[in-house]
């Protein structure tokens, strides 16, 4: 709980973006808790205090302004001053709430006492895990109010309430008014069509959106994916249940423009939460930034194309089976591959343009012939060994709360090796020190030669060395397209090509 005074200060009186949703001020004399950006005229300082958290302003009785809107506000990122153990609590309140056996289940997820638990998150959040669910809860049904036009009643069951009474006097308790007074606040000038919703995602500026839809494009899965005119789009299944989304940029708001496509308003919460997680919008930029100006040859990338995230995945199983397609091919090869298994195994879709299929689900390739469709026999295999060990419940890609015992877990599978881990670990658990470290592209980048010498290299770049990766692939990218060779003359080990876990001649699958 321990915040820099002056530094809040400063990013209060001069509204940087960039300190957006690290911090929230409560307004002694309005009693309300507002963004560091708030419009409203600035308080006094005598009059401000600041908390980590804005179940931290909730729980010393500020309620959130309704000009700033704290629900919009980025999410604080996980490993921002926060011991790992509230971190990984954060992880699993985020995908399911306190719903599977509240505090006491998470704790004996993560082999702590309960109590212990309550106490860490007072230290580090200053407010208590169910405080901090309680408040996830609240801002996104506010979300939902002001920004769709769903019913009440449809509304509370999407923001997790069991009830509508629960909702409402949750409402009054936080914002001083009923739903209903909340929804006549604001002016919908665009009605959306049934099943349609529109959203908007904050983020710290800057963000490099170019960049994301340059690394997702070539990767798209034909059929389930789509990056053209400056957004990405994507079909999606949840509990049985199937639509799309689409996301832009809205440069000048700091946002990204979200529109779902989906008939089951209570997957409304996990789905904008998983967008939030694939496109890295809690990141924390200027603590990576400084992290990655150590090297020479990162800090002129950084400066030139700053705000590079890491694009997450939609769903692990999704990401690992894309991972293991892609080993000893090029990026080109891997997609088409890719575009072969959602075509003969995958669901038809008819949503959105381009979007054509649902990828296969892990029941259906644990069966499924694939060397049928011309995949060499070993990766086939692999596959099939992959998508049996998630029906069986030995990999579950969800509510992990020990990354390094998964990552051990998923290496014994024969086929996946370290590189495909790392890569995992990236891009489906959202680990920013994953690192890659015999990926050719990444050694090609730097002109080294061998794995050893880049994960001496990479130690000075943790905890961002996932960041690192993605400016680094960048690098290769361009070269590629260049036609240069920023090797030295000597060929790479030839052992690194044959290892099964690694890309080959691709910079990443």
């Amino acid at each position: 709980m321990n915040l820099n005074w002056q530094v809040c200060s400063r990013a209060r009186l001069s509204r940087d973006a960039r300190f957006d949703g690290k911090f929230f001020i409560g307004v002694l004399t309005s009693r309300v808790y507002c963004r560091s950006i708030c419009p409203a005229p600035t308080a006094k300082e005598k009059n401000v205090r600041y908390f980590p958290s804005a179940a931290a302003a909730a729980e010393a009785g500020f309620r959130p302004c309704l000009r700033c809107r704290p629900e919009c506000s980025p999410g604080t990122p996980a490993w921002l001053g926060t011991s790992n153990t509230v971190s990984r609590a954060l992880r699993l309140i985020g995908e399911s709430g306190l719903e599977d056996g509240g505090v006491e289940g998470v704790a004996e997820r993560l082999g702590v006492g309960s109590r212990h638990l309550r106490g860490l998150f007072l230290r580090d959040l200053g407010a208590t895990p169910s405080a901090v669910a309680q408040c996830r809860r609240l801002c996104f049904s506010k979300k939902l109010i002001d920004e769709t036009s769903l019913p009440m009643n449809q509304v509370a069951l999407a923001s997790g309430f069991g009830c509508v009474r629960r909702f409402n006097a949750g409402i009054l308790t936080a914002f001083h008014r009923t739903p209903t007074q909340l929804r006549r606040l604001v002016r919908q000038t665009v009605m959306q069509p049934e099943n349609q919703y529109l959203f908007r995602l904050r983020f710290r500026p800057p963000y490099d959106w170019n960049g994301i839809l340059a690394f997702l494009a070539p990767r798209a899965t034909p059929g389930v994916e789509a990056v053209e005119l400056g957004s990405y789009r994507r079909s999606i299944s949840l509990d049985g249940d199937h639509g799309y989304f689409e996301i832009s940029l809205d440069e000048r708001n700091n946002t990204l423009v979200v529109r779902v496509q989906f008939g089951n308003p209570r997957s409304l919460f996990f789905i904008v939460e998983r967008i939030r997680a694939m496109f890295d919008l809690n990141a924390d930029w200027a603590a990576i930034a400084q992290g990655l100006r150590t090297e020479t040859a990162l800090a002129a990338r950084v400066n030139a194309h700053p705000g590079l995230r890491v694009p997450g995945c939609w769903t692990g199983f999704e990401l690992a089976t894309r991972a293991v397609l892609g080993q000893q091919v090029s990026v080109k090869g891997a997609t088409t591959l890719a575009g072969r298994v959602v075509k003969t195994f995958g669901q038809p879709f008819h949503g959105a343009s381009g979007l054509t299929h649902l990828f296969p689900t892990p029941e259906v390739l644990a069966k499924a012939r694939l060397a049928s469709i011309g995949l060499p026999r070993a990766r086939a295999e692999t596959i099939q060994a992959l998508a049996r060990a998630v029906c069986s419940g030995q990999i579950r890609f969800d509510g992990i709360v020990d990354s390094e015992a998964f990552l051990t877990r998923l290496r014994e599978i024969a086929g996946i090796g370290k590189w495909t881990a790392q890569y995992v670990a990236m891009r489906a658990l959202g680990e920013p020190d994953a690192f890659p470290c015999g990926d050719l592209g990444l050694l090609h980048a730097l002109k080294l030669e061998s794995s050893r010498e880049l994960e001496e290299r990479a130690e000075a770049w943790r905890p961002w060395r996932a960041y690192a990766a993605m400016y680094l692939w960048s690098i290769a990218s361009e070269y590629r397209h260049r036609g240069s060779k920023p090797c030295s003359s000597r060929t790479p080990r030839t052992s690194l090509i044959r290892n099964t876990s690694h890309p080959g001649v691709s910079a990443a699958v």
